[in-house]
């Protein structure tokens, strides 16, 4: 630990220890659930892949041109494996997956069988 990691008051898990090999991993140090995104940056103009950087939370490439043909546009493409030959050029995004729970209460009516002929159902909800 460094001095400035003491002194950093807006603490936000970066989930370091979550591995990159996994597709889906809880953090151990803040419990969520994370997803690794894997990103590849190209040139728009001939589609030689650039060595990507996240640079306040943008997704750029590491060069501000392409080496192949000097353009300065660029794709950002999703790709769901990563293979050993992308690894140097791939960007790892960990996404952090909100789990969006229903909490409702349902309610029984029961009765003496012996004395009524009413069945129980489920009461509707107000």
């Amino acid at each position: 630990m460094t001095i400035l990691e003491l002194f950093r008051f807006n603490k936000v898990c970066e989930h370091s220890k979550v591995r990159p090999e996994v597709d889906f991993s809880y953090c151990p140090d803040c419990g969520e659930l994370i997803e690794n995104q894997w990103y590849l940056i190209r040139c728009s103009c001939c589609g030689v892949k650039l060595k990507g950087i996240i640079k306040k939370g943008k997704i750029i490439p590491a060069e501000h041109f392409c080496h192949n043909c000097g353009g300065h546009d660029f794709l950002i493409e999703r790709i769901n494996k990563i293979n050993f030959i992308d690894i140097s050029y791939a960007v790892l995004v960990k996404a952090v997956i909100e789990n969006s729970t229903d909490n409702f209460t349902q309610s029984w009516v029961e009765t003496d069988f012996r004395t009524s002929n009413y069945r129980p159902r489920l009461l509707p909800e107000y």
